[in-house]
């Protein structure tokens, strides 16, 4: 038995949903061409972190993560990079992914989220996990193809490398989010599987649900990782763009520069219920 994934492309809309439904996630093979692939890593290189907007970057000495531990190896997470360089608005609706998020996720959604995450050598191997559980139910309910349970959000991941072992894939149990729950402290399986490692490729790209179990694993390789992360949700779950209480502000000349549906996918949206 193989202890990773070769993922399957598919053409069609209805096939990517059916794909989303079944396994969790679908792949886009090389949906970014090698000039837009370095572009972006030069884009995401030149970020820099804010302390308030919970960013994580090792090079300016901001390497405290969300549990208060220290990175002892290169790890600049930078939040709202659609708020620090236009360049990166083409990702809040990139082309074949908007129509798989309206698709799921209804013709009013949102971006919640958007990071650049350059990761060195020596980062660990994470604990599985879901992004989010919204709803706990009995597996038998899950697994009943009459259930057919919401997607209220889903993860844009742009891949930048050709991934290896020791550069340290994002490793998936797919069908996972059918499981009901969040994986329990210390398991490492589900239905008999074990997660195991999306081999991808620089430019490809994938979408996943909030609910599969996957975690990252360690880079034990020389050379830096580089993902992009862009999460799209129904417009009824919040936008989480950092620092909160009224103290994150649009940048004026990078609005100025969206189009109307990427202003929508930032939130500007028209009246609706609880406005």
């Amino acid at each position: 038995m193989t202890d990773y994934i070769v993922p399957v492309g598919y053409d069609t809309l209805d096939e990517r949903l059916e794909a989303m439904d079944r396994d969790g996630f679908v792949y886009f093979p090389q949906l970014i061409k090698k000039d837009e692939i370095e572009q972006l890593r030069s884009h995401m290189e030149a970020l820099e972190g804010v302390p308030e907007s919970f960013d994580q970057d090792s090079t300016q000495f901001l390497n405290t993560d969300r549990y208060g531990s220290n990175s002892s190896f290169l790890n600049k997470h930078i939040n709202n990079c659609f708020n620090r360089d236009p360049f990166f608005l083409k990702y809040l609706d990139y082309p074949e992914i908007i129509d798989v998020w309206e698709a799921i996720h209804g013709s009013d959604c949102h971006v919640i989220a958007m990071t650049s995450w350059i990761t060195g050598p020596g980062r660990p191997d994470q604990d599985l996990h879901a992004d989010w559980q919204s709803y706990s139910l009995p597996e038998e309910y899950m697994q009943d193809p009459r259930v057919k349970m919401p997607n209220y959000i889903s993860t844009f991941h742009v891949y930048l490398d050709d991934l290896y072992e020791e550069l340290g894939p994002t490793k998936v149990i797919p069908g996972s989010h059918k499981a009901g729950r969040k994986p329990k402290e210390g398991e490492d399986n589900w239905n008999g599987q074990t997660a195991k490692s999306v081999m991808v490729k620089s430019g490809d790209a994938t979408i996943h649900r909030a609910e599969i179990w996957h975690r990252g694993s360690a880079n034990k390789s020389k050379q830096n990782r580089y993902l992009l992360q862009t999460a799209c949700a129904q417009r009824m779950i919040t936008q989480k763009f950092p620092p909160y209480l009224s103290r994150f502000r649009f940048n004026k000349d990078i609005l100025a520069k969206a189009t109307p549906r990427q202003l929508r996918m930032l939130g500007n949206h028209e009246r609706g219920n609880f406005d």
